[in-house]
C-alpha cells in the first residue's frame, strides 16, 4: 500500500511539475503572439502613412493636368510652369515606385506576421485543451488512490467519519502542501489519523507509520504505544513550560510539522528489544531515531520521519 502511494505519488508530482512547465510555456507563447499583433498593427498604420503621399501627388496631378503643357515641352517652347508640372509628375511616379516597393515588403511581412499569430492562436488552444485533460486525468487518479488508501487505513484500524472526511488528508499529494502552514498551525484537514486513537501526522509520515507499526505488529505481538504525535502550537507551547529542557521552543518541534511521534510500550527505555529493533528497522520505513536525541537530551521515546531515507521504493 504505502509503495504504491508513494509512486503514485512521485508520478503525479512529476506530472503536476510537467503541466506547471506547460502552463509557463503557454503564458509565454501568449506574450510572444501579443507582440506579433502589435507588430502587425504597427505594419498596417506604416503602410497607411505610407499611401498618404502618394494619394496626395496623384490628387495634384488630377488638379493640374500636363496634357495641355506637353506639346510647348516637345517642340522646344516650355515655359517654367510646364516644366516644374513635368518635373512634379516625375518625382511623383518616383515616389510612387518606392512606395509600392515598400508596400509590397510591408505586406508580405504583415502577411508572415499574421500567418505565425494564427499558428500560436491554435497552438495555444490544443495546448490548453490539452492541459484541461491532462488535469482531469490527475484528478481522477489522485481521486482512486486516496480512496484506495482510505479503504485500506480503515481495514487496519484507523478511524474516520462517516463519509471519511478524517481520512481526506491522508492523501499523499498533499503531504508538501503542509509545508506552506506555520509550525503547530496545520490545519486538522492537512492531516491523516493514526491507528492510535487522537494522534495525528502528515500524510506521508501517517502512511509510513502505519507500514511500521504493521511490522511493529508482527514482530511483538501488539501495536505500537504513541504518547505524542502531531502538536499544535498550543500543545507545544504547553509541553514546553511543563517539561522545560524536554522539549523543543514552540514552533521549531518536528511535531509541528506532524513529522514526529514519541513512543511507549518499551521503546522509551533505551536498550530494550522493542528500542533496539527500531533502531534496526525503523529506517525501512523513513523512520530514524535522531542524533541529538541520544545525549541532548536523552529521549529514547523521540522518532523522525523523513521520506530520503526511505529504502522502500
Amino acid at each position: 500500500m504505502r509503495r504504491e502511494a508513494e509512486k503514485s505519488a512521485k508520478e503525479l508530482e512529476e506530472a503536476t511539475k510537467a503541466l506547471e512547465k506547460r502552463r509557463a510555456e503557454i503564458a509565454a507563447s501568449e506574450r510572444t503572439l501579443k507582440t506579433k499583433l502589435a507588430s502587425l498593427q504597427q505594419l498596417e498604420q506604416r503602410v497607411a502613412a505610407m499611401r498618404q503621399p502618394v494619394s496626395q501627388m496623384a490628387e495634384l496631378l488630377y488638379q493640374q493636368p500636363l496634357m495641355g503643357g506637353i506639346l510647348p515641352f516637345l517642340t522646344g517652347g516650355a515655359d517654367e510652369k510646364t516644366l516644374r508640372a513635368l518635373s512634379d509628375a516625375n518625382q511623383m511616379v518616383a515616389v510612387r515606385q518606392q512606395a509600392v516597393e515598400q508596400t509590397s515588403t510591408l505586406y508580405k511581412e504583415a502577411e508572415r506576421l499574421a500567418g505565425e499569430a494564427q499558428e500560436l492562436r491554435a497552438g495555444n488552444l490544443l495546448a490548453e485543451a490539452q492541459l484541461a485533460a491532462e488535469v482531469d486525468t490527475l484528478r481522477q487518479r489522485s481521486d482512486k488512490i486516496v480512496k484506495s488508501l482510505t479503504a485500506a487505513l480503515v481495514k487496519l484500524g484507523i478511524k474516520i467519519d462517516k463519509v471519511g472526511r478524517a481520512a481526506l488528508g491522508c492523501n499523499p499529494l498533499r503531504a508538501a502542501t503542509a509545508d506552506h502552514y506555520p509550525n503547530g498551525l496545520i490545519p486538522p484537514s492537512m492531516l491523516c489519523p493514526l491507528q492510535q486513537k487522537g494522534q495525528s501526522l502528515r500524510a506521508d509520515a501517517t502512511i509510513a507509520f502505519v507500514s511500521l507499526n504493521e511490522a511493529y505488529r508482527r514482530r511483538f505481538g501488539k501495536a505500537m504505544c504513541v504518547t505524542d504525535a502531531y502538536r499544535s502550537l498550543a500543545e507545544q507551547q504547553s509541553v514546553y513550560y511543563r517539561r522545560p529542557g524536554f522539549a523543543a521552543v514552540p514552533g521549531r518541534s518536528n511535531h509541528g510539522l506532524g513529522l514526529a511521534v514519541d513512543l511507549c510500550g518499551g521503546v522509551e527505555r533505551s536498550g530494550s528489544a522493542e528500542f533496539v529493533w527500531m533502531e534496526k528497522n525503523s529506517k525501512r520505513y523513513g523512520w530514524f531515531h535522531p542524533s541529538w536525541a541520544y545525549s541532548s537530551p536523552f529521549e529514547p521515546w523521540h522518532w523522525e520521519y523523513d521520506p530520503k531515507i526511505d529504502s522502500l521504493a
